[in-house]
């Protein structure tokens, strides 16, 4: 059993995120394991772009809004505590609300393959994407 040497935060990547959102890579997982587990924090409308993970990805919302979209469908509001679950292949973003900071926990597998991305990146949400109707608000 070992403490695992805590890595600094880090700015997320322009190329992948919109606004102000920081990593903390809490878990890179070395073979045999592929388990990534990071806490990720949004700032206000930051928000990632459009991705999809090879083996699915486990959101769970620590703290604030989180408004999630897969590709064609609704936004969808969660709140903390909730934990919601994209599967394979699918596109999908996520991020914060317009008016609160956002966490969440990230999970997901590599594929043990380096010819197979784990994640693939697509294109910038739009203003008009991350501005949709909403289903699933709570007060």
């Amino acid at each position: 059993m070992e403490i695992l040497e805590r890595r600094p935060a880090s700015k997320a990547p322009a190329e992948w995120f919109t606004g102000d959102v920081w990593l903390d890579v809490i878990y890179a997982g070395e073979e045999p394991s592929r388990a990534r587990l990071n806490l990720v924090r949004f700032a206000p409308c930051a928000r990632t772009d459009w991705h999809s993970h090879a083996l699915g990805q486990t959101l769970h919302i620590v703290s604030g809004v989180a408004l999630l979209q897969e590709r064609g469908g609704e936004i969808i509001e969660a709140r903390p505590g909730d934990t919601v679950y994209t599967p394979p292949g699918q596109e999908h973003w996520h991020g914060a609300a317009p008016d609160a900071f956002m966490e969440h926990l990230a999970l997901w597998e590599g594929t043990g393959d380096p010819d197979v991305p784990e994640t693939v990146w697509g294109d910038k949400v739009t203003d008009a994407e991350y501005g949709g109707p909403r289903s699933g608000a709570r007060a």
